[in-house]
Order: C-alpha cells, then sequence, then structure tokens
C-alpha cells in the first residue's frame, strides 16, 4: 500500500518501505478496527477529540485512526488535541508544526496543571492520580466546546493489562479500564481504540516513523511507582512465558460471573439443583 504515495495519508509521510514495517502498520490498523468494531464506537457523522500526548501511544493511534478515515472505514470526523500543561521545557512548537505539516486537523490547548499538581501532592506521593484528573476535566471541556462526542484516548493493551493488576493487587477488586465508556455528566464517550495492540507494537511504529515522540518527565521522575513495579512483573512472566500478556488479555475478554465470586453478578442464592448450568465449567477443582 505503501508504493503509492498518494494512497496514504500525510501522516504516514517517509514510512519505511520494508516488508516488516507494512506488516506491523497493518496489523495496528487491524486490531484498532477490530476493537472499534467489536466495542460499537462507531456513531456515523459523529466528531472524535483524538488526544495526542506526544508519545508513542498517541501518535500511533492517530495514524490508525487517520489510516481508517483515510480508507473510508471511519465515517467520523477527527480532530487531534494537545494539551500543554505547563511542564519545564516541553517542546511547544513540536506537535503543531508537525500537525500542520500533516494536514491534521488540531487544537492546542495550554493550562498550566504542572504547577496545581507540583503544589497539592505531598513530597513522595504519585502525580498521576491528580495530574490525571485535571487533563480529563479539561478535555472533556474542549470535546464540549468543539462539539465532540467522544474523547479518544492512546492506551493500549498493555495499559489496561497493568490496570487490572493494579486494581488486583492494590485495590481488592477486578477492574480495568474499558474500551468505551460514558463520562460522570453522562454526555460524553471515552474510547481507547487501541485496547487489542500491544505496546511493543506501539513503540516499534512510532520509532520506525520517526514521529517526534515527546517524555513525559512528570510521572517518570518518580522511581518505584506501583504501575512500574507491574509492568516490571507482566515483562519477566511474558520472558518467561512468551505470549502470557495475549493470554492473559483473552482472559479480561472471557469473563464468567458463575465462576467468581460476587453475588451482585450472578445469583448464588438463588441457584438450585434444577437449575440448568449457565457456563460450561472447563476448569479443574
Amino acid at each position: 500500500m505503501f508504493d503509492n504515495t498518494d494512497d496514504i495519508h500525510p501522516i504516514f509521510e517517509g514510512a519505511p518501505s520494508s516488508t516488516e514495517f507494512k506488516k506491523l502498520r497493518k496489523r495496528i490498523v487491524r486490531q484498532t478496527r477490530e476493537a472499534i468494531e467489536h466495542y460499537g464506537m462507531i456513531e456515523r457523522g459523529a466528531r472524535w477529540l483524538v488526544c495526542l500526548s506526544g508519545g508513542k501511544d498517541s501518535f500511533t493511534l492517530l495514524a490508525a485512526l487517520h489510516e481508517l478515515k483515510w480508507r473510508g472505514l471511519l465515517p467520523v470526523d477527527l480532530l487531534a488535541c494537545n494539551l500543554d500543561q505547563g511542564q519545564p521545557g516541553f517542546p511547544a512548537t513540536v506537535l503543531p508544526e508537525f500537525l500542520t505539516r500533516r494536514g491534521v486537523p488540531h487544537r492546542i490547548e495550554y493550562q498550566d496543571t504542572y504547577s496545581i499538581v507540583m503544589d497539592k501532592v505531598p513530597q513522595g506521593r504519585t502525580y498521576c492520580a491528580l495530574c490525571s484528573r485535571l487533563r480529563r476535566g479539561n478535555l472533556y471541556r474542549i470535546a464540549r466546546e468543539e462539539g465532540c462526542s467522544a474523547v479518544v484516548l492512546g492506551h493500549h493493551r498493555d495499559d489496561i493489562l497493568e490496570t487490572f493488576f493494579m486494581n488486583l493487587f492494590h485495590g481488592s477488586r477486578l477492574a480495568t479500564m474499558p474500551p468505551k465508556l460514558v463520562n460522570e455528566e453522562g454526555d460524553l464517550f471515552v474510547y481507547r481504540p487501541l485496547a487489542h495492540v500491544a505496546e511493543a507494537d506501539c513503540a516499534r511504529f512510532a520509532r520506525a516513523m520517526n514521529y517526534p515522540v515527546i517524555p513525559c518527565n512528570l510521572c517518570g521522575s518518580q522511581d518505584g511507582l506501583q504501575r512500574m513495579q507491574v509492568k516490571a512483573l507482566l515483562d519477566q512472566w511474558e520472558a518467561n512465558h512468551p505470549g502470557r500478556r495475549q493470554k492473559m488479555f483473552r482472559a479480561l475478554m472471557n469473563a464468567r460471573p458463575s465462576h467468581l465470586l460476587d453475588p451482585k453478578l450472578f445469583d448464588f442464592a438463588g441457584l438450585s439443583r434444577g437449575t440448568p448450568p449457565v457456563e460450561n465449567d472447563q476448569t479443574s477443582p
């Protein structure tokens, strides 16, 4: 598909012509399309606010969505949005120049949430929770101002897995980032179209495209974060048993409430000997 430069969106300008890269791109686009269709994200004629942090994941998201739209497979309007949170040294011109050069409609918003986070979070505590709440609130506001029906985020498969284990180990609940949800106000969808895409593929893609990735020094400056510990654990499992991450992710798509312990999800009290089995139990006792 990359043999004819007129057959791609300008966001793929300079794409490698190697077979390996073409396979990677096709896999990411296919998995993105699968997630969009599987979780019912498409509202024909809707407008999406595609959040671009400048990290490898959001660049991958932006490219995959524009590829699908370019192919006529995503009948929605896309508006890229970067929220400049006022971090010292943030290269404020990089993303506007990139988006303008690639012909991507966009909005750049400046809100100094960095100072608020640094002022409110005690020494030694993690910044992520407050930072994400402030960022999300601003993105919801921007989406409403721009007439968008959905805020679209770049969380991938590994983010979803890590969140599951964070909740399991530290939150005493089985929960993770859903690929689709409605915000608390009930007026906006939140989508995660990269839900089926591996983080390693995002990294390889952004590196191959030579996108101007901007690291987040706010969270990355803190050692010993619980999420980093979970990531290290998953990395070890994957190294010892290749494919383990994907199997665990598939398990999140194959939940059996009658084989868990939550009476709010399954009527254990109402279960009787004459009740036919709801699910086939293939798990050994």
